[in-house]
């Protein structure tokens, strides 16, 4: 056992059981990330099929993503900070795997849409629950790595489905149309998005065996014990809060919400960049950009996040947000370079060099939100957070990518300057905006310690 020796309270659960959840958890969002990003992949087809055009696909990608997060997310995220937070991310893993499924009968714009506002269950279940469990597994000081390796299932989703995906693609194109009892005749982008969907209801059933810790790190005082239900706070208070707190939350916010429509919009395009400007197939940018994410990124996941932890115990009380506006600074250069190479190989090198720079500040990035949050509103923050997050970053991030394209060059040919548009306007105001935060958030961390 790990003993708290700053709050007194019982020990953290036995590491073993702590990095078992943290795996656990890490392939739950690998499925999040591969059920949520095959789309990009499927552009040609979608567009060939169903008629769509790039703002269509652009909405089908993000905003339809996030429309569930809108109605769902809050409601849940008071149950995880009062019910059982591995049930949660279970139900929610088998519901949104089984949307993404769903999302192979689709006929026209407007099903497709619907599914994908199912699959927005995944983060309206996931991360708040997720998150508070991790707060409550690992000590303060111990968050960043604890989080950046729960982060390669993100790299490795990300970097799955693009390549799984493609492989899919390519196998799909070369057999007959599909035809089943019921659903009819399918065809290939159909059937990938129900072999991507299934795995995630047998994984759901893993969660079972996840240990659902002791609540912690709580401003009221005292700790609730693993089992059993915490009191939740009324939403006043959650809001008094955060209202109290508003020089640290609202850049927190506003600046990760600003990078996570870049990350989101040029990630989403980017296998849609290779094919229209170097004539690359679909399946061949996937795989290359999928061995970015699975080799690449994660080389700078757990460095990150023990600078993160070093610079914390040298007194740096903002250390977390200071280590994710650096990182945010230095890999913005290489997000502007990478769509206007000359060749697909320096369009890769850029695209790696952002990736691996990128990741060192994902850990950091994280566990900042936690260590300032009381434990008993930990998850209705974290999906206050994610909310901002989903709907400003990931909801709109594939769709304003293309709105240049459509409506500024007139030209789907003009990618490549509508990501340049996109990371120059957007990538500095994020910076600027987190950079603002730092003296307010060191304070917080200051403030938090003792509820610790």
């Amino acid at each position: 056992m790990r003993p708290d020796v700053k709050s007194g309270m019982s020990p953290f659960p036995p590491a073993r059981k702590a990095w078992y959840a943290i795996g656990v958890f890490a392939l739950v969002l690998m499925l999040n990330f591969l059920d949520r990003g095959i789309v990009s992949l499927l552009v040609p087809q979608l567009k060939q099929d169903l008629g769509l055009s790039d703002t269509q696909v652009g909405l089908i990608m993000g905003f339809a993503f996030a429309c569930f997060y809108m109605v769902v997310g809050y409601p849940i995220a008071r149950l995880a900070d009062s019910r059982s937070r591995r049930a949660i991310i279970g139900v929610g893993l088998a519901t949104w795997s089984f949307m993404t499924a769903l999302c192979g009968t689709a006929q026209n714009f407007g099903q497709l849409f619907l599914c994908r506002m199912g699959v927005g269950v995944g983060e309206a279940c996931n991360g708040p629950a997720t998150f508070s469990s991790i707060a409550d597994l690992f000590p303060p000081e111990k968050l960043p790595r604890a989080i950046s390796v729960l982060n390669l299932g993100f790299t490795t989703g990300t970097g799955l489905a693009l390549i799984i995906g493609g492989a899919v693609i390519h196998a799909l194109a070369n057999i007959p149309e599909v035809t089943l009892p019921v659903l009819g005749t399918l065809r290939s982008w159909q059937v990938t998005f129900m072999i991507v969907g299934i795995p995630g209801l047998v994984v759901a059933l893993l969660l079972r065996t996840v240990i659902e810790p002791e609540r912690r790190g709580r401003m009221t005082g005292g700790a609730v014990a693993a089992g059993k239900a915490a009191d939740n706070l009324p939403l006043r208070e959650v809001i008094a809060f955060v209202r109290r707190n508003i020089g640290t939350y609202g850049p927190m916010f506003l600046g990760i919400a600003l990078q996570t429509v870049l990350a989101f919009g040029f990630a989403g395009w980017m296998p849609t960049f290779f094919q229209r400007t170097y004539g690359w197939t679909i399946p061949e940018a996937a795989f290359t950009q999928g061995l970015i994410f699975l080799c690449i990124w994660p080389l700078g996941l757990i460095p990150g996040g023990m600078i993160a932890e070093r610079l914390a115990k040298r007194g740096h009380d903002d250390a977390y947000l200071r280590i994710t506006v650096i990182v945010q600074a230095l890999y913005l250069p290489f997000t502007i370079l990478c769509p206007l190479m000359p060749t697909p190989g320096l369009a890769l090198t850029m695209l790696a060099l952002q990736g691996f720079i990128a990741s060192f500040s994902i850990g950091a990035q994280n566990a900042a939100l936690q260590v300032i949050t009381p434990g008993e509103m930990r998850g209705q923050i974290t999906a206050l957070f994610l909310f901002m997050f989903n709907i400003i970053g990931f909801g709109l991030g594939p769709s304003v990518v293309p709105l240049f394209t459509d409506h500024v060059f007139h030209d789907e040919q003009m990618l490549r300057y509508s990501l340049v548009c996109t990371a120059a306007i957007l990538g500095p105001l994020a910076v600027l905006t987190l950079w603002s935060a730092l003296k307010s958030y060191g304070r917080s961390v200051a403030q938090a310690r003792a509820w610790q």
